[in-house]
């Protein structure tokens, strides 16, 4: 059958097109460009060369034009598999995957229409038909695992392993899709019939070890351990596996070691290495019983460490902290160690020999990193531990940056900065100490010093400190920075540095796409699962939840408060930025008149520099639909379904601003199933039963919503009475008590400050257990929702309720303290040794 008009060439031009496809696949897209021009000046309409010319100009940095192009050539041959398939490939590059999917399923339909034709058309470098479908069944294959379309991969896979079945990528293909799918006896017989077929193995290949160390994995996890376990031993046996740690580490997995075995044997291996400390290490994590049977294993690993001086001997064993009996012993044995080294130091008979007085330091540094963790609500003890170890050694870094934990822990955020800088230019070449010192400048709110003191290692021709760090994905800076800008009010400078975290993670989620292939080609198949298992959960990283929920604050913010919000928070930015705007204007002036590099013009073009169109993030700021903008970010940790209540509520404040009742109660179970009492819980029950009763809507939908309230509420409660008894099961609770306030704020409003007030000021009793982050909450809540007189009263009995913290000293204050840390002198150098 003859192909349709509008898509045959001529004799010439058919070998023309052959000619643009190779120089496509060579990327010599220059000459692409003049061939696909040379075709087109004869068939003007054909719409594969048009689909073609459009492809190679987006390679060429003229994404819009080729777009068009594209788009132009679907339209003049809508059902031609090339169009769609160069469509997709235009979508994949944009990280459009789902769109480019769709163009892949339309280009599979119509390649399968014009094979049925026994129409044949070599395209993207390859001359069979056969050979195109093969290509898209794996494109999409690939797009399929990108989007976990699992049930379409399952079908793909199949599809190309009956295509292909004597090619080893599709059965392993095939085993990967039902494993994914969780089909895993499927996935074992796929594997079990692929290994029938297979011989003439060559020694320590390492790709077949690989593929069947998947194997063992997979029977594993069908449950059949003792045959997973006859798998190994076999394989290991006759070196088909050679992964050692591998092999272990199964075989760990699969045997069933009780507790007292595990701890005979790491006893054992100390024994045998006198000086491991692992076996010593892992024996504590394992150890159980008598205090007086932890003691004597805990004694000699923690001084061995002491004498040595391990700054991380903390940070090793915190993790034993989680067993109560474990922690107080530890506690105790440094401590009378440390007394002990004391005693004799000050003794003028002891030998320096016998006593070294960097023991008795790296005790002191122990002892107040053991308080600050067990007790930082009460920061005096382990200040007494840092001080006197910075009297006995003023030239320890490691000894300032503890002192300043230990200062932020206890809300002073101006010392425990100047702490950090004290360190740091005790060594002003370490790297590590330079970070540190910027994040506590940042956490102080001086963005500018902060920019400073990271420029000293960031790269000398980058436009800013800030722009280098974002480029590197330092996820430490774009978050702490985005918390100082909005600190200081200037938010949509901390808009730009959460969606700036946004965009990484994005990035991390795109970034595995290379890998959907090559893992299957290098059969790396165990650590292909383990990497998608961590994207499934990528974001549930901290730095991603602590960027989403300030983000999406912010966005309420803007909701609730509208123009005078954003008209604040761009003042606020006003002239800070003018300085960095003319420095940027500069830098990009410069780089216009410099003289390119010649290039090889047949190869790809260097993609463009990015142009950042909202250097002061007011695009984000005046964003037309705010509460859609939190949503998209927020929504990835509702699908996680995280058991962190701060998602939840903020899942709640944005589905009640949108109307969606259901929604917010969904949010509210959802915190119920995290922790009944929760105080937060309760204010917003009583927010959304106000809601509700302030609504017009039909008898039955409001006895729906009643329905689904059941469970969280008491039926037929007044809130007041609710409200009441709510802070009478939690008399001592700060929380409860700042959730009562604001609920009685809800349900009576303006006319009852006074009451809120006397309820907040109660406070400040002793027997309250307040948090400086909720004290804060509270001050903010009387300044800037009730508008009460008597905020200045409740910030000064803050002030006398936490006297070792600056956050609720005036500016003013807060600036003669900076004046006076900063005038005393610099710790004294160490001294050189010669």
């Amino acid at each position: 059958m003859a192909l349709s008009s509008k898509r045959a060439l001529p004799a010439k031009e058919t070998a023309l097109f052959k000619s643009l496809l190779q120089l496509y696949e060579t990327r010599q897209y220059k000459k692409a460009l003049k061939v696909a021009d040379q075709i087109l000046k004869k068939a003007p309409k054909h719409g594969e060369t048009t689909s073609m010319k459009g492809l190679v100009l987006t390679n060429l940095n003229r994404k819009e034009e080729g777009i068009q192009l594209v788009k132009a050539g679907i339209t003049l041959d809508i059902d031609s598999h090339i169009c769609w398939h160069v469509y997709g490939i235009v979508h994949k590059a944009d990280r459009n995957y789902e769109e480019a999917l769709k163009c892949y399923l339309q280009a599979l339909k119509f390649d399968k229409v014009s094979r049925t034709k026994k129409r044949r058309v070599a395209y993207l470098g390859v001359h069979h038909g056969f050979q195109d479908n093969i290509n898209i069944l794996r494109d999409s294959a690939q797009l399929q695992v990108q989007l976990r379309q699992y049930d379409s991969l399952q079908e793909t896979r199949l599809a190309l392993l009956k295509l292909r079945p004597n090619v080893r990528l599709g059965w392993v293909g095939l085993a990967v899709a039902y494993h994914l799918n969780n089909k895993l006896p499927e996935a074992r017989t796929v594997l079990q019939q692929y290994l029938k077929t297979v011989k003439g193995v060559p020694d320590y290949d390492f790709e077949f070890s690989e593929l069947l160390t998947y194997y063992v994995t997979l029977t594993e996890e069908t449950g059949d351990y003792e045959d997973a376990l006859q798998l190994l031993e076999g394989y290991a046996k006759d070196r088909s596996i050679v992964d050692k740690s591998a092999i272990l580490t199964i075989k760990e997995n699969i045997s069933d070691e009780t507790r007292p075995k595990a701890l005979e044997l790491f006893q054992a291996l100390s024994e045998a290495l006198p000086k491991a400390t692992s076996p010593r290490r892992l024996a504590l994590d394992v150890a159980s019983g008598r205090r007086a049977f932890i003691r004597s294993m805990a004694e000699a690993y923690l001084q061995t460490g002491l004498v040595r001086g391990i700054p991380s001997l903390f940070s090793d064993v915190k993790a034993l902290y989680r067993d109560t009996n474990k922690q107080d012993v530890i506690g105790q044995l440094v401590l009378d160690f440390s007394s002990r080294l004391g005693e004799a130091l000050a003794s003028p008979s002891t030998s320096s020999a016998e006593y070294d007085p960097t023991t008795y330091v790296w005790s002191l540094y122990f002892l107040a990193q053991h308080h600050s963790y067990v007790s930082p609500t009460n920061p005096e003890t382990a200040l007494h531990f840092i001080n006197t170890a910075l009297e006995h050694t003023p030239t320890l870094p490691e000894l300032y940056m503890i002192k300043a934990r230990i200062l932020k822990r206890c809300g002073d955020p101006i010392g425990a900065s100047q702490a950090m800088e004290d360190a740091r230019e005790l060594d002003l070449q370490d790297r590590f100490l330079n970070t540190k010192s910027a994040k506590y400048l940042l956490r102080d709110g001086q963005i500018e010093q902060a920019n400073s003191v990271l420029g000293l290692f960031t790269k000398k021709d980058a436009p800013s400190p800030g722009a280098d760090l974002e480029e590197m994905q330092s996820l430490l800076y774009l978050l702490e920075e985005g918390h100082a800008y909005r600190s200081v009010g200037k938010l949509s400078l901390a808009l730009k540095r959460y969606r700036a975290v946004e965009k990484t993670f994005s990035d991390f989620e795109d970034d595995q796409y290379d890998f959907h292939s090559y893992c299957l080609r290098r059969h790396t198949l165990n650590a292909y699962h383990g990497l998608l298992r961590f994207e499934d959960t990528l974001r549930s990283h901290p730095a991603y939840v602590e960027s989403a929920l300030a983000a999406a604050e912010i966005y309420i913010r803007i909701y609730d408060g509208g123009a005078k919000v954003i008209e604040g928070a761009t003042t606020a930015v006003g002239d800070s930025q003018k300085k960095g705007k003319k420095k940027a204007k500069k830098a990009e002036k410069e780089k216009k008149t410099q003289v390119p590099a010649p290039a090889n013009e047949d190869k790809e073009a260097p993609p463009a520099a990015p142009v950042d169109d909202d250097p002061d993030g007011l695009k984000l700021l005046n964003a037309k639909k705010p509460l859609e903008e939190a949503l998209k970010l927020v929504r990835p940790l509702e699908e996680l379904q995280l058991q962190d209540i701060r998602v939840w509520t903020t899942s709640f404040d944005l589905a009640l601003r949108r109307g969606k009742y259901l929604q917010a109660i969904r949010a509210l179970r959802a915190i119920h199933r995290v922790r009944a009492d929760d105080p937060e819980l309760h204010y917003r029950v009583v927010l959304l039963k106000t809601s509700i009763a302030n609504i017009r809507i039909s008898d039955h939908s409001r006895a729906v919503l009643t329905k689904a309230l059941d469970g969280l509420t008491p039926p037929d409660v007044p809130l007041e009475e609710l409200n009441t008894s709510f802070l009478q099961k939690n008399p001592s609770m700060a929380a409860a008590t700042f959730s009562h306030c604001r609920s009685l704020w809800v349900i009576k409003g303006q006319g009852i400050v006074s009451d809120v007030e006397e309820s907040m000021l109660q406070l400040a009793r002793p027997e309250i257990q307040l948090s400086i982050a909720l004290a804060l909450r509270a001050l903010d809540f009387l300044k800037n929702v009730a508008n009460s007189t008597r905020s200045e009263e409740f910030r000064q009995a803050m002030v006398k309720r936490f006297p070792l913290s600056t956050v609720f000293k005036l500016e003013s204050e807060k600036a003669s303290i900076r004046t006076d840390l900063r005038a005393k002198p610099p710790p004294p150098e160490e001294p050189d040794h010669e």
